[in-house]
């Protein structure tokens, strides 16, 4: 299963990649060895592969229909990109689109696009390679893109992002040509969508980096993007990754949000967990415990 319902949305996982996306002491390079083998016994396989050290993650896009529309959250990497300083999403050939399709997904209908915030493995899909330019996957679609992003990540700008070599030509081939296209809204501070969805900011990750907040009926959910990578820091958020712009930020975004969920019992679902995908939480002192997992289905590694 692929689809669960909360409240009057439903909400459907479409991967694009799950797999090695590199080593843990480069992706986690804060994070003592020791605590993940601490964790061996269900971290592995999902979200660590001990024999290489690997880094397992999922990158995929979460489609909502709410209100009527349908609305995605983030759009992965893309095919055919230029990534020289990235060469794990360096030209990928993926059945992405095929996976919408199966979700019942046309590009032509979707309402709304979301990206969390623009790093390369949360825009990718944005755009579509036709002869020799990048054009709007989406041609009917809002891009919401966080202005604080937008701004950060511009190559004309000011701003020089810590990991910008890693980000090279992702502004330029996902997020400009939707701009240029008339498609997208630079958002800030807070931006309702519909009755069930708004967009909070939640910084650290990068600037703009921001949550989807859904409410309706009894159930809650946060999209939480990379706020979190692995289960280690839903544990203890104390622990960043390596491409966490400001750290202490991010710190405090994300125990903020786990605080959140905790308390409003909301299904935490970050952009990149593995497995079931999502969980729900509880306070464990000053740390965090899963209660259960979603009821995704827990995906076949695609690298293989």
């Amino acid at each position: 299963m692929q689809s669960i319902t909360l409240g009057d949305v439903e909400v459907t996982r479409v991967l694009e990649f799950h797999g090695r996306a590199m080593g843990m002491d480069e992706f986690f390079p804060e994070i003592p060895a020791d605590v993940f083998e601490a964790e061996r016994s269900w971290l592995a396989p999902d979200f660590w592969s001990p024999d290489d050290n690997g880094f397992t993650a999922a990158v995929q896009t979460w489609v909502l229909r709410s209100a009527g529309r349908t609305i995605l959250v983030d759009t992965g990497v893309g095919n055919h990109k230029e990534r020289p300083y990235s060469p794990h999403w360096r030209h990928l050939d993926t059945g992405y689109l095929d996976g919408l399709a199966a979700a019942g997904v046309d590009p032509d209908e979707v309402d709304i696009v979301i990206n969390t915030h623009l790093h390369v493995d949360h825009v990718g899909w944005n755009t579509r390679l036709v002869g020799r330019d990048w054009v709007p996957t989406f041609p009917r679609a809002t891009y919401l893109l966080p202005r604080l992003d937008f701004d950060y990540w511009n190559p004309l700008g000011e701003h020089r992002p810590k990991s910008a070599r890693s980000h090279q030509n992702v502004f330029e081939d996902s997020v400009a040509p939707v701009h240029e296209a008339g498609l997208t809204e630079l958002w800030e501070g807070e931006r309702v969508i519909d009755e069930n969805l708004r967009l909070l900011p939640a910084p650290g990750h990068t600037p703009g980096s921001s949550v989807l907040h859904l409410s309706s009926g009894s159930d809650r959910a946060v999209f939480i993007g990379d706020l979190l990578h692995t289960p280690v820091q839903l544990r203890d958020p104390v622990h960043n990754c390596g491409f966490d712009e400001d750290p202490a930020a991010a710190r405090a975004s994300r125990r903020r949000l786990l605080e959140f969920a905790a308390d409003g019992t909301a299904l935490v679902v970050p952009a990149h967990f593995g497995g079931h995908g999502a969980a729900e939480v509880r306070r464990a002192g000053d740390r965090f415990e899963i209660v259960d997992w979603a009821a995704f289905d827990r995906p076949e590694r695609s690298d293989r």
